[in-house]
């Protein structure tokens, strides 16, 4: 009674996707918070759960993974704090069916995550599309701060292009670094699972992974409620 009373006050959306599945609501998000959070496998989880007294498949964590992280990242879009006007980007890589696949990223100077795009080719759309993403969602910047890379120069050239205020463009190494250090807290996450098993996954799997680390930077709004990072995380389920 309780379990159904809980997900009778949940938005519609979420009641939705939670409608069938048969498990206590609090295993589902705790064992989703956890995959995204930390360092463990899906068997990691299905063992933890089982110490716990729930008998919980890792393709079932794993379901739960891809149906609830999308409704996680749509909420946080909606409570992330405005970032800097100076942005430094890089490209980074994970596997995918055993293949490298370009997760592209961006950071204020702050360190504050800008936006992130995966994409299966490393070719001159994709850093375009990742810019006209992260300005559609976080405002055009003042300055962005790339590598060498002739494909990210040109993205942002050909934007240019289209505004009255032009970005101003920079190529310095150890502004840079600050997004190549940041990337780092998503491959350490990344690492334990060996590789994604096809790119849909993948993209939403980084999603729930990159909406918890900008949580953990403190970026959502605390509308003067002080709460823990996981106490934010569940609060985007309503």
């Amino acid at each position: 009674m309780k379990k159904a009373t809980a997900r009778r006050t949940l938005p519609a959306s979420v009641a939705k996707v939670l409608k069938r599945l048969h498990y206590p609501l609090d295993v589902i998000l705790l064992c989703v918070r956890w995959y995204v959070a930390y360092s463990l496998s899906l068997r990691n989880l299905e063992e933890m759960m089982a110490e716990r007294g729930f008998e919980v498949d890792h393709s079932s964590v794993h379901r739960w993974v891809i149906k609830l992280v999308p409704l996680f990242e749509k909420a946080f879009r909606k409570h992330k704090r405005p970032v800097g006007k100076s942005w430094r980007m890089d490209e980074t890589y994970v596997k995918v069916r055993g293949q490298w696949k370009y997760l592209y990223r961006a950071v204020d100077k702050a360190g504050n995550t800008i936006d992130f795009l995966l994409w299966a080719h490393r070719d001159k759309a994709a850093p375009r599309r990742y810019f006209e993403q992260a300005i559609d969602r976080n405002g055009a910047p003042e300055t962005v701060t790339i590598d060498k890379s002739g494909a990210n120069l040109a993205a942002l050239q050909a934007i240019n292009a289209e505004r009255e205020m032009p970005i101003k463009i920079r190529q310095v190494k150890y502004l840079h670094n600050v997004v190549e250090q940041d990337h780092r807290a998503i491959k350490r996450r990344t690492r334990p699972m060996m590789g994604f098993k096809n790119f849909p996954c993948a993209r939403i799997i980084l999603s729930g992974i990159e909406t918890m680390h900008v949580i953990w930077k403190g970026q959502m709004k605390d509308d003067g409620v002080t709460r823990t990072a996981a106490a934010q995380f569940y609060s985007l389920v309503g």
